[in-house]
């Protein structure tokens, strides 16, 4: 999945991630093979810093998201790409979050298995009949749901959803039974690592799986992203809730493109698009060209007031701040922060009314860091 991405600026975010928690991402990204991917330790790192990565180039072209939401580990990239965790908060935080669920997968071993063809009643009956530990693990889409528990009891279930007229049940190449109550072990280690996080509020809302609501509040998702890990993940219902609150498009980021079929299944003329190589990116700009109304070009800087200017990023990186208060003066060059190893410094002199970039956010090159307001006589 990264070798498209190699030669191309974004493969950055890689190098970041593997310094941040010392393993070589790079190698899981280019040479790993199936059976080394499965692992959950792999595959959650990998598929959380690739989407990274190409959330990155996207960002590059301008374009921002109106509301934004995640499967399952995508909950996680969602949370990042907001600012609502910082890259290296959101590596550290996956990271544990695969080492937690591979335990308890050790602990409680189990699997998981695709149910498609049968409504979502009609499946929760199935497992109740089995009469087994098994449950409901996501709700993809109308006819699409994923079941999860111990091998005898998602076996007997895919059985009675046979028998209830499902077209097929699809065994799942995972390594537990995630999403279930097989995953409560490791809850506790995952709650006090969210807790270390500090998720911030966003601007930009985020749609939970586990309740399927908007929210921009950075303190509900400790509970929200603890019962993630044994509660199903309810995706259909996400995408409903994007609908309903005027959401027309949906562009999904990452290897594949599973979720923009989930997408076109669930929401009544959904426009949608999936981005996974360089190569794609040149599709979702006439994308968007297309799904945006006719208007007037933009002119940099035109919502800002004459005496205002703002401080932006020299380079792509984790942006790390100098404290300076509010309202303190500032001259033209003097350093406000870093992005990695580049000085942020201004181009102007003024007050600083603000930071834009948080602590640790992921910034673009030329992304505003600050704004100024400059002093008059």
């Amino acid at each position: 999945m990264g070798r498209p991405w190699a030669n191309h600026e974004s493969w950055e975010i890689v190098l970041e991630a593997s310094e941040i928690i010392s393993r070589d991402i790079a190698h899981l990204l280019l040479d790993a093979d199936a059976e080394e991917l499965k692992d959950t330790r792999n595959a959650q790192l990998t598929t959380f810093v690739s989407s990274l990565m190409v959330l990155d180039a996207v960002e590059r072209l301008g374009i921002e998201p109106s509301f934004c939401a995640g499967h399952s580990l995508g909950e996680y990239t969602a949370l990042t790409a907001t600012g609502a965790l910082g890259l290296l908060e959101g590596v550290a935080l996956v990271a544990t979050r695969a080492d937690a669920m591979h335990e308890a997968g050790l602990a409680s071993p189990g699997t998981m298995a695709a149910i498609l063809g049968l409504d979502d009643d009609q499946v929760e009956i199935a497992c109740r009949r089995a009469d087994s530990d098994v449950w409901v693990a996501n709700f993809n889409a109308p006819g699409q749901v994923v079941i999860a528990g111990s091998v005898a009891g998602v076996s007997a279930a895919g059985v009675i959803a046979k028998e209830l007229g499902a077209k097929r049940v699809m065994s799942l190449p995972v390594s537990g039974a995630f999403h279930t109550p097989f995953m409560s072990s490791a809850r506790d280690r995952l709650r006090e690592a969210i807790s270390l996080a500090a998720p911030r509020d966003t601007e930009v809302p985020i749609i939970s799986n586990v309740d399927a609501l908007a929210h921009d509040i950075g303190s509900d998702w400790s509970s929200l992203l603890s019962a993630q890990l044994s509660s199903p993940v309810r995706w259909k219902h996400c995408l409903l809730t994007m609908a309903e609150l005027g959401v027309t498009g949906f562009v999904e980021l990452g290897p594949g493109g599973v979720l923009t079929g989930m997408a076109k299944r669930t929401v009544d003329s959904a426009r949608t698009i999936s981005v996974s190589t360089p190569e794609e990116l040149d599709n979702l700009i006439d994308w968007v060209d297309a799904e945006s109304p006719s208007a007037p070009p933009h002119i940099e800087g035109e919502h800002l007031f004459a005496v205002e200017r703002l401080i932006v990023s020299p380079a792509a990186g984790i942006f790390t701040p100098i404290k300076i208060p509010t309202l303190s003066p500032i001259l033209v060059g003097q350093v406000i922060g870093h992005v990695g190893e580049h000085e942020v410094r201004s181009a102007f002199d003024g007050l600083l009314q603000a930071y834009i970039a948080v602590d640790g956010e992921r910034v673009t090159s030329r992304q505003p860091i600050a704004w100024l307001r400059t002093q008059t006589s």
